[in-house]
Order: C-alpha cells, then structure tokens, then sequence
C-alpha cells in the first residue's frame, strides 16, 4: 500500500494532467505522459493516449454549471490510476516514473494565464487542492519524495 506522500503526489499528478487538457501545452504533453505511462510498450502508449484524449473530451464536453464537477472527477480517476500504478512499481522504479513524468510536466508547462485557479505545477512543487483519503485542502508537495 502505498504511503501518504505517495498518494499525494499521484493526486498531484492526477490534477496537473487534468488540468493541463485544453492547454496551448496539452499536445506536447499528453504525447509526454503517454510515452512515460507506456513504458516502452507502443500497445501501451496507445491505451493512455485513449485515456488522455477521453479526458479532454469530458472536460470539453462538459456543461458549464458540470465543469468543476468533471475536473475534480477527471482528478480523482487519474490520481486513482497513478497510484495504482506507482504502488505496482518497485521503489526504484516508482521513482524513476514520478522523475519521468514531472521532466513532462515542466517541459510542458502550461502558461500560468491558462491553469485556472486550482493550483498547478510549478518546478517539482504541486501547489493547489489534493483530496486524499476524503480530506480536501491546499497542499504543496514536492514531486517525487522518497518514502
């Protein structure tokens, strides 16, 4: 099972891709998180860049009066899904795959301007809302602590 800071930093995770969808950097990046997420399998890269897009879609897609309800929903699905996976990994490469996906992030940062309010990544400091285990509250967490 996965420790605290561990699932803090999938949610953070989780949020920055979110929040990245529909971003001037969502190409660049979502071809980034696929390549990582893939791990060297193309059949995998394939299914995250499904994921990716179906993401984005649901964020586009949504109502108005819906669209903070479909982000934090689209949060939680992709902070689930990092976490499973980073809890699947052994240690090394759990933190070879957070490295990996935060080089991404600060690669393909969005413009501050495009971000919204719910906080973002900034350098490999997450700085924003993260529910975990139910509790909700701004959080800054450093991207890749080792446990």
């Amino acid at each position: 099972m996965l420790g605290e800071s561990l699932t803090v930093v999938a949610a953070a995770l989780g949020t920055a891709v979110v929040q990245a969808a529909g971003t001037q950097a969502w190409d660049g990046l979502r071809g980034g998180v696929a390549r990582v997420l893939g791990r060297g399998r193309p059949e995998r890269e394939t299914v995250e860049l499904e994921w990716l897009d179906r993401t984005a879609a649901a964020l586009d897609a949504a109502e108005p009066e819906r669209a903070e309800v479909e982000r934090a929903r689209q949060e939680a699905v992709w902070g689930t899904r990092l976490a499973t996976l980073l809890e699947s990994l052994p240690e090394d490469e759990r933190q070879a795959l957070i490295d990996a996906l935060q080089g991404v992030f600060d690669q393909y940062r969005p413009p501050a301007e495009e971000r919204g309010t719910g906080g973002g990544v900034h350098g490999n400091v997450f700085h924003g809302p993260a529910f975990v285990q139910g509790h909700g509250g701004t959080q800054n967490v450093t991207l890749g602590p080792r446990e």
